[in-house]
């Protein structure tokens, strides 16, 4: 089977597509409760730049919290127990998520205690839909190599990748063009839809030799991550996709009120935006694979993540000279933007901008793909949910991180649209650790072994 038959097979097969779905549905709604919270707040209740850019950074810092905390659980369960078990508890558990984010959005649709107990509620789902994705995420990339065939992994990935994207632009999309009780019905309804879905992936049991766990978040943490990082490609591959991530924390933190502020613009145009960044990243997800022809490997990524931070230096330029309304006239709506397709390309500077995001999006997408199969194609199968939930917790703190330096420097005083000059620095970085792990896969496994017989990391038996 040719590579690129396989991919769009999979999506025709049990092994693969009830993953899929479940990927999908578990995206759409986290993104969709997100920004459906965070328009809500920016747009009906908050009336300032710091407090908005504070609010959605502290809506990204919740929902990423889990990940450093409680990864190192998640992956030792994820390789102890069969995969498809937990997959179906978490969408139990989404279930119960939902009815409390849901109760939040009609409380504050409401308006009946929004700032004592709406807000809050809401920021506890996000809490608590960061602990679902936390402890489903090791499983949706570990239990592929156990479920495809070695040269269909990283057209999987890529599959789910994209899908994961698909469902970001459905669910910012239509968080700022739906009534939030509207959202309020549908998270609901959608948790639903991917329990249904988690109950047909087909069993996915542990390959390894049964494991003590170790439950104290802490140490726990600190071994997995220090084992892992002690294989030089582990290293690079989960050091760029942090640096990835942390560019990508800003980006989406900053959205929200650089729409309002810079552009002048209403939450549909946030959403659109949103929208095409998630395009753009499945465009990547999938073109990748066909670059690579399903190989394995890191050497479009530095130029790939190069051309990403020169779109991200247009973005930023067209931001600073895109003209604004007057204080006290309407906002820039989307049906100013799309009451047709020549208004839209007449408009000043909308589809350089666009076009500049897009562009963002899909260089992300070609850079990311290959290092996320690495995670999984470097260790045994055994191994795969801990090594990507090292990923997970080292991600997750360089993406609080990013979060908290992007609420500092608002309270400094600089503006959304100038923080775009961080993320376009942090490029270069991402770049040169991408080099550096195309140069170290020039010295692969010796002939005649594969991850399957690679020595397991120090300590991750343990």
């Amino acid at each position: 089977m040719s590579h690129s038959s396989g991919v769009w097979h999979l999506l025709g097969t049990r092994r693969f597509l009830p993953l899929f779905g479940t990927q999908l549905l578990g995206a759409f709604n986290d993104n969709l409760f997100k920004h459906a919270v965070v328009l809500f707040v920016v747009y009906n209740h908050y009336n300032d730049e710091n407090s908005e850019t504070w609010f959605s950074a502290l809506t990204t810092a919740l929902f990423t919290l889990p990940f450093f905390f409680l990864s190192a659980i998640s992956g030792q369960l994820a390789d102890s127990n069969d995969k498809a078990k937990i997959i179906r508890i978490v969408k139990t558990c989404e279930i119960g998520i939902m009815l409390a984010g849901a109760a939040g959005l009609m409380m504050a649709w409401k308006g009946v205690m929004v700032d004592s107990v709406a807000i809050p509620l809401m920021l506890l789902a996000m809490f608590a839909m960061g602990t679902h994705s936390t402890f489903f995420g090791p499983i949706k990339y570990a239990i592929l190599p156990q479920h495809l065939d070695k040269q269909e992994v990283l057209g999987g990935t890529g599959l789910v990748e994209a899908g994961t994207y698909v469902a970001i632009l459905g669910g910012t999309l239509l968080a700022g063009l739906i009534r939030v009780e509207v959202a309020a019905a549908m998270v609901l309804s959608v948790a639903l839809i991917g329990w249904i879905f988690g109950r047909a992936v087909p069993p996915a049991p542990p390959l390894g030799a049964p494991q003590k766990l170790d439950w104290n978040i802490f140490t726990a943490s600190v071994r997995l991550v220090k084992a892992t990082l002690k294989i030089r490609r582990l290293f690079l591959a989960i050091v760029a996709i942090s640096f990835f991530w942390t560019i990508g924390a800003v980006l989406f933190i900053q959205f929200p009120p650089l729409v309002k502020n810079a552009l002048t613009s209403d939450k549909a145009v946030a959403s659109i935006f949103l929208a095409i960044f998630s395009i753009g990243v499945a465009i990547g997800s999938l073109a990748v694979n066909r670059l690579l022809k399903g190989e394995v490997s890191a050497r479009y990524s530095p130029v790939a993540v190069i051309l990403m931070g020169l779109c991200v230096l247009a973005f930023w330029y067209i931001s600073t000279i895109w003209p604004r309304t007057a204080p006290g006239e309407p906002l820039y709506t989307v049906w100013d933007f799309l009451s047709s397709i020549g208004d839209f390309i007449n408009h000043p500077g909308a589809l350089l901008l666009s076009l500049s995001l897009l562009g963002i999006a899909i260089f992300g997408g070609i850079f990311v793909v290959p290092l996320y199969a690495f995670l999984t194609t470097t260790v045994k199968k055994s191994e795969a949910a801990r090594t990507v939930a090292a990923n997970n917790i080292v991600n997750a703190g360089c993406m609080t991180i990013g979060a908290l330096a992007t609420m500092l420097i608002s309270n400094a005083g600089v503006s959304a649209a100038d923080q775009l000059l961080m993320a376009a620095g942090m490029c270069v970085i991402s770049a040169w650790l991408a080099w550096v792990l195309h140069k170290a896969c020039e010295h692969p496994l010796e002939p005649g072994h594969d991850a399957e017989d690679a020595p397991s990391p120090a300590g991750m038996g343990h």
